[in-house]
């Protein structure tokens, strides 16, 4: 008797150890929904589709064993239905490898309805993924879907279909989209050891002024940071960028401090999120509008304006909220944007308040000087030029490799 309860009690440590060692699942990939927009200035609006095929490719930054897929119908007035969805591996040029297609279910089933102002996460598909490989989805829209619940800046083209379904086979475009149409997340199994990091930025973080299709956004760098330290090869990056996001108010998404529970808190795996973002805020505020965007800025400027005392009381409410979390928070200065379309003198001296806090005051569990790293050493208040795009607001692929460069791995721990 006593042996067979030995070998019971060895039988259940190895289950706990076999589950131990796969511990569930992160995210590995993700874009920040928004709600539909009408066109603004040069800005188009929100596109809808209709008994079409969408096919989008997205890199991967960490890889597991199966992958599961976040829909969203998350800004949706009516349910979204979903035909037919289909994922692949593909190579650099985008063209599938063979053997790796596979149907992604929903509770066993083909297709599914997405309520409205709802996500929706896939069975599991049953597909090893290598770090930063690049994935096939293609999504069957049957019905009229209303204005999409997309994510607008993708820096990736997206390739729309004629009329049907097309998710198992090729077609010709009838449009190319920059957008992430119905799609927020990708999931992988994982090992215990594996975490995510989330970035929560504006369009510096979303790859604004990088070259489309090349993922030279500075996150995309950061993961592959990652993956070659050996220390950290298992832990994925996250970009929860939104182009003209702002910490204290909506406007281009909701703001910072409203998405935070569901961009960040709720992304599976999250052990640290680093927050960048605040230019926009200061340049809706105080900006002397100029140019094309002019009656776009002024549609934006909040009613109280963004202090430098009101952005470090918002910094503190997602410190605060982490903290509780148990999720780390790493503070990242605002870059220059001297010569930028909203520049002005005294968002200029807000923006010098709000780094000295971010660098001193010692409440993020770490600081990322990005402002040092893109500042002309000749003009404190503007990006270097080789580092710019050429706006004065946005990185070039020069300039986010050095973002990514100057991140201390030994953050992460």
């Amino acid at each position: 008797m006593k042996r067979v309860v030995f070998w019971a009690c060895v039988s259940v440590l190895v289950a706990c150890s076999t589950t131990a060692e796969h511990a569930g699942w992160i995210e590995t990939w993700g874009a920040a929904p928004l709600p539909p927009s009408p066109a603004l200035g040069p800005l188009p609006a929100t596109p809808s589709f209709n008994n079409q095929t969408i096919r989008q490719i997205l890199r991967v930054s960490v890889g597991g064993d199966r992958l599961r897929i976040r829909f969203t119908n998350e800004y949706g007035s009516k349910p979204l239905r979903i035909g037919a969805a289909r994922v692949a591996l593909v190579d650099a040029t985008g063209t599938v490898q063979p053997g790796s297609e596979r149907p992604v279910l929903f509770n066993g089933a083909p297709s599914v309805v997405i309520p409205p102002a709802s996500p929706y996460v896939s069975d599991a598909v049953n597909l090893p993924v290598k770090s930063l490989s690049s994935l096939s989805l293609s999504i069957y829209l049957p019905q009229d879907t209303g204005p999409c619940t997309c994510h607008a800046v993708g820096m990736q083209s997206g390739f729309v279909s004629g009329t049907g379904d097309f998710t198992d086979k090729t077609f010709t475009p009838a449009q190319t989209i920059q957008s992430r149409a119905f799609v927020s997340g990708i999931e992988v199994e994982s090992a215990a050891s594996a975490k995510t990091i989330v970035v929560l930025g504006d369009s510096i973080s979303d790859g604004v002024g990088s070259t489309p299709n090349a993922n030279h956004r500075w996150p995309d760098l950061l993961a592959e940071r990652l993956a070659a330290a050996h220390e950290l090869a298992g832990w994925g990056v996250v970009n929860m960028g939104i182009s003209g996001n702002r910490v204290l108010n909506d406007g281009a998404g909701q703001s910072a401090l409203a998405r935070f529970d569901r961009d960040v808190l709720a992304v599976p795996g999250v052990a640290y999120v680093i927050v960048f973002e605040g230019v926009n805020d200061l340049g809706l505020s105080f900006g002397h509008f100029e140019g094309p965007m002019a009656e776009l800025f002024k549609k934006l400027a909040p009613a109280d304006q963004a202090t430098a005392a009101a952005m470090i009381a918002g910094y503190r409410q997602l410190i605060a909220r982490a903290h509780a979390s148990g999720v780390k928070i790493l503070g990242a200065t605002i870059a220059p944007y001297g010569g930028a379309g909203y520049y002005s003198p005294e968002g200029e001296a807000q923006r010098a308040a709000i780094n000295n806090w971010i660098r001193t005051g010692k409440e993020f569990d770490g600081v990322l000087d990005f402002d040092a790293v893109l500042r002309d050493p000749q003009d404190a208040t503007r990006m270097a030029m080789p580092l710019q795009a050429g706006d004065h607001l946005h990185g070039s692929d020069a300039g986010y490799a050095a973002l990514a460069k100057s991140i201390d791995l030994s953050l992460f721990k």
